[in-house]
């Protein structure tokens, strides 16, 4: 069931020592690939990074320094690198007219069935911001016109599954208007 799914999935700091069967990497990607876009435009491109070396130098290039919170990303056998891929014309038209980026909430929606297929399917992950993306860029020679907008850890989790810590669910919807308690607006007598 969905929301089995949804309670369990979690960010992973620590990974086991166990490499991932490139299957489950396919299956992953499948997930992603099937994952709804504005228009179709399907703007992503997935780099998996599974080679030490690489994963190695990866690693260190966009990962240290100020990013250096996120260096738990080398223990995971592999790394997903997000790409973004030109969005068709009519997606940056109406996004430009709404100003609102529909390449990015497309991309989300992708990386959200990738992880999701990966928590399906014992895996774990976590979906790293935080990273220097111009050196990340330089490793994985990702061409200029293009930007790696996040990072994603793949393995097995070396950690127990922590309870949620979630706002109370009244908090986080309304019915048919704007209402922060989320409880039904009283109709005018």
């Amino acid at each position: 069931m969905f929301i089995e799914l949804a309670k369990h999935r979690q960010s992973c700091r620590s990974y086991l020592p166990k490499n991932v069967p490139r299957q489950m990497v396919l299956d992953c990607l499948e997930a992603a690939r099937l994952a709804p876009s504005a228009c179709n435009s399907q703007p992503w491109h997935f780099i998996v990074v599974d080679e030490p070396a690489t994963k190695d130098t990866l690693c260190q290039a966009s990962l240290s320094g100020p990013y250096a919170m996120n260096r738990f990303v080398k223990e995971a056998p592999v790394i997903i690198a997000v790409v973004t891929e030109k969005a068709g014309f009519l997606t940056r038209v109406i996004g430009s007219l709404r100003g609102t980026p529909y390449w990015l909430m497309d991309i989300g929606i992708a990386v959200e069935h990738f992880v999701l297929q990966a928590a399906e399917s014992g895996l774990a992950t976590c979906w790293i911001g935080w990273f220097d993306e111009r050196q990340a860029a330089r490793v994985l020679r990702v061409p200029r016109a293009k930007k790696i907008v996040c990072l994603i850890s793949l393995g097995y989790s070396d950690e127990t599954l922590r309870e949620k810590n979630r706002k109370p669910a009244q908090e986080i919807y309304s019915f048919n208007q704007y209402n922060a308690t989320g409880l039904e607006p009283k109709t005018p007598q």
